[in-house]
């Protein structure tokens, strides 16, 4: 038997877009008289097996892509609420979610695409990690529609999405600097994760602005797949002879482990050390005492990539942009000013 042609060998044919070859073999409402019977023909021409249509739909499907360490996703403080955003709005636009979890040291980029590539018409990657910027590009030149979020390679203009990362390091750092701080650790994040570098670099940037340079010994390096990163990074401060008086977690997530040390050591939040971090995760309002944080809008990420990606599939977007969704501070009761 031969080959089906591809939706998007029929979209060149007939000059429309790949979702409309979609909605058209699948016999979906939405399109004209005109532009279906153009596709149909195109499809004809190209060998189109109908009597396979009729036993095996044709995919209205979108993949999803996330490195096995961030799971489960669903139930992850940062990218279970991007998820929900991509689900909703995929559904709103007529979309599946096909969700991927890769797992580096048990597959390749041949049985990615095999699981995904012909059944999906276009790509969602969220976060970087496992997924290298090797492999982003080696997705990309495949043509499949994509869309990046959290995640950006350099050199290459992807359409991405990303939360104000280098904003919120430099507006958690400015905000305990500006309580009389000087002494100021930070639990940083995993080097493989630009998100989590971006935040980073924007919280040395702000000590920079007001004269100040963080020791090594106060921004310790963890272990990416730990997971208590937090707890056992802020322990490693306080057995330090000279305690911070704040500190400045790269996440929610790393703060409540933070959080939990510091108790255990008998320290009071934020008498004795005051917590800063960024995500604004909905556990944070509900530690003891609530997080002052950064708000990261991760819901409403996950909408705005799914409709990049609709408008990509479409053709109708092909200037791509990295778009950058505002956050702000969220001050509640885990910070304070420091006493003269």
């Amino acid at each position: 038997m031969s080959k089906q042609p591809s939706l998007r060998e029929i979209a060149e044919a007939s000059h429309v877009s790949v979702s409309t070859v979609s909605l058209v073999l699948n016999e979906r409402p939405g399109i004209s008289t005109k532009t279906r019977a153009r596709v149909r023909a195109a499809a004809r021409s190209l060998g189109y097996d109908w009597s396979v249509q009729k036993t095996s739909r044709v995919s209205n499907a979108i993949g999803l892509i996330i490195e096995q360490n961030s799971m489960p996703v669903l139930a992850d403080v940062f990218y279970g609420d991007v998820i929900r955003g991509i689900q909703s709005e995929s559904q709103r636009l007529g979309y599946q979610v096909l969700l991927h979890m890769y797992d580096r040291s048990l597959e390749g980029l041949d049985e990615v695409q095999s699981k995904l590539g012909g059944s999906t018409l276009g790509l969602l990657i969220a976060n970087d990690g496992d997924v290298t910027p090797e492999m982003v590009v080696q997705l990309e030149a495949t043509d499949a529609p994509l869309v990046l979020i959290e995640n950006h390679v350099k050199g290459h203009h992807l359409p991405t999405v990303l939360g104000d990362n280098f904003t919120a390091g430099f507006t958690v750092m400015q905000y305990v600097l500006s309580l009389g701080h000087r002494g100021v650790a930070i639990l940083r994040g995993p080097d493989k994760y630009s998100s989590l570098v971006d935040r980073l670099r924007g919280c040395q940037a702000a000590a920079a602005e007001a004269g100040l340079q963080i020791p090594a010994e106060l921004m310790p390096i963890t272990r990416s797949k730990h997971p208590h990163k937090g707890y056992l990074q802020m322990k490693r401060i306080l057995a330090r002879e000279e305690r911070p008086t704040a500190v400045v977690a790269i996440s929610d997530k790393t703060a409540f482990g933070a959080m939990s040390a510091i108790a255990e050591a008998g320290l009071r939040i934020p008498d004795d050390v005051s917590v800063i971090s960024i995500d604004n995760v909905e556990d944070s309002a509900y530690t003891q005492p609530s997080l002052t944080t950064f708000h990261i809008p991760k819901y409403e990420m996950g909408v705005l990539a799914m409709r990049i990606l609709h408008r990509v599939i479409g053709g109708e977007d092909d200037i791509p942009v990295k778009s950058i969704v505002y956050g702000d501070l969220v001050v509640r009761e885990s910070c304070t000013a420091l006493e003269e």
